[in-house]
């Protein structure tokens, strides 16, 4: 341990101290999303693969419209909803969150089909968490289910008791959905449905796509970004979150409008430059890989849900319109542009695409330093012996480690911060036929 310990001190040599651990937010947080959140993403192995984490942390930054948030990833291969129980308040004690939600079942269900027991279990140890973050002042706790098994790649060809293991194993996991759901609701605490967000999805992708197309991982249980993004979505929805990005009004005969977060610069006839300092959710690869998180959007309403970015045309003469934003463009009808598009739905690439993954790519960074700094050294600190404990010395000197590692978070989330600036850009709507 000591040897550890000594370890860190010296990979922490090069980073600088600020004034000291970070202080617990004073905003008050409420049942939707408060300004000033700061927002622990607590789970397992398929957390602390920080791809669901990673979505979500950029979603609530740049789309969600709420300020002043901060996120942080404590996800740990392999837990238990017990381990989290254990680790919990030394563990969250570098980040004082208000929110905080929980992923947790994959695990605790055993790769066995469900039994009485297993759910007791779960419970009590879900029960045990929420009473803790309680305790420590988190105010808003949106506990999760577990997600699910594919239906393709989990165990192919085997069987759990007498049913197909995938078929079984989603059976176990629904019923700890179940207990998790009763208990958000007996704690008045907010709910968010994994499971059904990802095994809906999976059953008509698979359909639409075919048998090689996995949602729940090619190993059956660990996402790919598909499937991580199906997770994000149940999250952001459990947080409370409308989805409203922004809205555009194109008058050309008058003044056009734009909705607060967005600035609207009148050009030529049926020409808007924009500048938006809320973005919309921006997704990446093709059609059909489970690669990407575009291929999961016709089986879900990520899109409808939670990335309205919504253009109106006004008094539109002729029959149609073509619609550019950006360098791509397409044609619509007078009806559909004078109800409103969703580019955001609409546009396969947006003005937006390289700033989004910009700021992914300094998420991800910020989230891997999360992941060292738990596993590899806070965690530590509570399995230190009494005797340990102690002695002042000891103390002061971890008190230092602890000081350098959320100095250098803080740093990496303030690089994270510095790539939210306003985008410009611009909508032209060209008449045709």
């Amino acid at each position: 341990m000591l040897a550890r310990l000594s370890r860190g001190f010296f990979l922490l040599l090069g980073l600088s101290i600020t004034s000291g651990t970070f202080a617990q937010d004073a905003a008050k947080t409420s049942p939707v999303l408060a300004p000033g959140s700061r927002i622990a993403i607590v789970g397992d192995s398929i957390t602390e693969q920080k791809l669901y984490s990673k979505y979500m942390e950029a979603y609530l930054l740049a789309c969600s419209g709420v300020p002043n948030v901060h996120v942080f990833q404590f996800g740990w291969s392999g837990e238990q909803a017990s381990g989290f129980a254990a680790r919990l308040e030394n563990d969250l004690s570098v980040f004082h969150p208000t929110v905080a939600t929980l992923c947790y079942g994959m695990n605790d269900g055993g790769y066995q089909p469900y039994n009485d027991g297993i759910g007791k279990r779960y419970q009590d140890n879900m029960q045990s968490i929420v009473d803790k973050l309680e305790k420590i002042g988190v105010k808003t706790i949106v506990v999760g289910s577990p997600g699910a098994v594919d239906n393709q790649f989990f165990r192919p060809g085997q069987m759990m008791g007498d049913k197909p293991s995938y078929v079984a194993y989603n059976d176990n996991l629904a019923h700890l959905r179940d207990i998790d759901r009763t208990l958000a609701a007996e704690k008045k605490h907010r709910f968010a449905d994994v499971h059904a967000a990802m095994f809906d999805a999976m059953t008509k992708a698979q359909s639409t796509l075919g048998k090689e197309y996995d949602v729940c991982g090619k190993d059956g249980f660990h996402p790919g970004n598909n499937g991580q993004l199906l997770m994000a979505y149940a999250f952001l929805k459990g947080l409370g979150l409308d989805g409203n990005i922004g809205e555009i009004v194109l008058n050309p005969n008058g003044k056009s409008t734009a909705t607060s977060g967005h600035i609207v610069v009148d050009g030529p006839v049926g020409t808007l430059e924009v500048q938006s300092a809320r973005w919309p959710y921006c997704f990446q690869g093709d059609e059909k890989s489970s690669n990407g998180t575009r291929s999961i959007l016709p089986f879900t309403s990520f899109n409808s849900d939670l990335n309205r970015f919504i253009l109106k045309v006004n008094g539109l003469e002729s029959t149609h319109a073509t619609v550019k934003w950006g360098d791509a463009e397409k044609k619509f009808t007078r009806e559909q542009l004078a109800a409103g598009i969703n580019l955001a739905a609409e546009f396969s690439t947006t003005p937006f695409d390289g700033a989004f993954q910009k700021l992914l790519e300094a998420i991800e960074a910020k989230q891997a330093f999360e992941t060292y700094m738990i596993k590899t050294i806070i965690t530590d600190f509570r399995s230190f012996p009494k005797e340990l404990k102690n002695d002042a010395e000891l103390t002061k000197a971890v008190d230092v480690v602890r000081e350098r590692l959320a100095a250098r978070q803080q740093e990496l989330d303030q690089m994270v911060q510095k790539k939210l600036s306003p985008i410009k850009h611009k909508i032209v709507v060209t008449p045709a036929g």
